[in-house]
């Protein structure tokens, strides 16, 4: 082995930014007490650990690369399926992110008993948790599999030789920040153990065609911990996400090599542990009060399904000298955009009025098609006069107050059809088309062509 003398360095724990000396506060994001001295290790020493993976050594053309689509086997979790595309690729990393206690080493406990079942065997490996900890989880969720392996170590040589001896089916690594490596100086979770430690993890499931799951940390503002190439090294990149106070839970992927990165997955938490959730839309309207001011519901987008969703909107006279607008699961920029035309266009008086906005059961709306609900919701909210309970909202509101088309009506149409709902306040254009659709059947359809209209229809 080369005795080439270790070298030393600044790194930020935050952002990976390298800096020649130590600083309190790192140039390039900003944090302070960040910069943390970190010892290189030689490039003999690295290159030993480094071994080719893969089946080819040298180039070789493409058209003697064996084709076809990836191999994926069901997760058997529906809702874990369809975000990742159709089920588990062999040989892919995925990175699993969420706030603590949201449900991700539940989930992906769950995912592994139900592989066990199928006499698979798998591997679950902990750096946070002890065997028995995890035992009693899985008690509670159902009862623990004979397939399925724990091992609580955080040495990623450890970890990679026991590993290779078994060679389980799939392996779960809760968490990354948790494992290092003896080769680099810094404690867990620094930038450079996480990064070590991953490329040698995603490396060794490549090289052996094992699916590999990985359990990240996020910081303060929600991003994943570590460096940012940890994103870069895995195939998929899976957020969870949810009020910890609230039953349901949102898988959504943000990254898939595999897959589409709009779908997403709706679990809802119980005793038993996390239940996917095939018709979401009944859940997030359960409790939507009769006869209330401000209540709007929405077909939306998410993925290749159609969600409905409350948007509640309320409107009342400022208490303090600049009307504020506060929202939760829109955007705010669109919350004033929409509000100032209503002012200008219908002639409310917007500008004195504060206006809350929030989406019920923690969804997220961020497609145009909601435009139409939340300008409805806040002049339901402003008039005091309800919706008609059994309407859906649908549109894109420009900037001169026209309602414009969206994309798949007839599926918003056919969805609210199944869920009870008869009126589909709609853009007039679509109006026209789906008048002739077998999907709109039974449906009593307004088409709305602008603002105004939209007022007196609801007047």
């Amino acid at each position: 082995m080369s005795k080439t003398k270790l070298k030393t360095y600044f790194e930020c724990t935050a952002c990976g930014a390298r800096q020649p000396k130590w600083m309190g506060r790192c140039p390039d994001c900003g944090g302070w007490s960040t910069v943390e001295e970190v010892r290189l290790a030689p490039v003999a020493e690295a290159a030993e650990r480094w071994v080719a993976r893969g089946e080819y050594g040298s180039p070789v053309p493409m058209t003697e690369i064996e084709g076809g689509s990836e191999l994926r086997f069901s997760s058997s979790i529906e809702e874990l399926d369809r975000v990742l595309g159709g089920g588990i690729v062999e040989g892919s990393a995925v990175l699993v992110g969420g706030d603590p206690g949201i449900g991700k080493s539940t989930l992906l406990l769950q995912m592994l008993l139900e592989l066990g079942k199928r006499g698979m065997k798998v591997l679950y490996v902990s750096g946070e948790e002890s065997a028995r900890q995890i035992r009693m989880r899985a008690d509670r969720l159902g009862g623990a599999v004979a397939e399925v392996l724990v091992l609580s170590e955080i040495d990623v040589d450890a970890i990679l030789a026991i590993l290779e001896k078994d060679r389980p089916s799939a392996v779960v690594i809760d968490s990354v920040q948790t494992i290092v490596s003896a080769g680099i100086s810094g404690a867990p979770g620094t930038v450079s153990q996480v990064r070590e430690v991953s490329a040698r993890l995603v490396g060794w499931a490549k090289g052996r065609g094992l699916p590999l799951f990985l359990v990240g940390h996020v910081t303060k503002d929600g991003s994943l911990a570590g460096p940012r190439v940890l994103e870069h090294m895995v195939d998929t990149v899976l957020y969870f996400e949810g009020d910890k106070g609230h039953p349901f839970r949102i898988l959504r992927a943000v990254k898939n090599r595999f897959g589409s990165t709009n779908e997403v997955g709706v679990f809802e938490m119980g005793e038993g542990g996390l239940r996917g959730v095939l018709n979401p839309s009944s859940l997030f309207i359960a409790e939507r009060p009769e006869g209330a001011s401000g209540s709007a519901v929405v077909p939306c987008l998410e993925g290749t399904r159609v969600l409905l969703v409350e948007i509640q909107a309320l409107v009342a006279p400022q208490t303090f000298g600049t009307a504020q607008r506060t929202v939760s699961g829109v955007e705010r920029s669109r919350v004033q955009i929409l509000s100032a035309l209503l002012d200008r266009r219908l002639g409310l008086s917007l500008c004195g009025q504060d206006i809350f906005v929030s989406v019920a059961g923690g969804l997220e709306v961020s497609e145009p098609a909601g435009d139409l609900g939340l300008v409805a919701a806040i002049l339901s909210s402003y008039t005091n006069r309800p919706l008609p309970q059994d309407a859906v909202f649908f549109g894109e509101v420009g900037l001169a107050g026209e309602v414009r088309g969206v994309s798949r009506a007839e599926d918003r149409v056919r969805e609210a059809l199944k869920l009870g709902f008869k009126k589909m306040i709609l853009p007039a254009r679509q109006s026209k088309e789906l008048s002739k659709s077998p999907a709109a059947k039974g449906a009593e359809l307004h088409p709305i062509g602008n603002l105004d209209e939209l007022m007196d229809l609801l007047a």
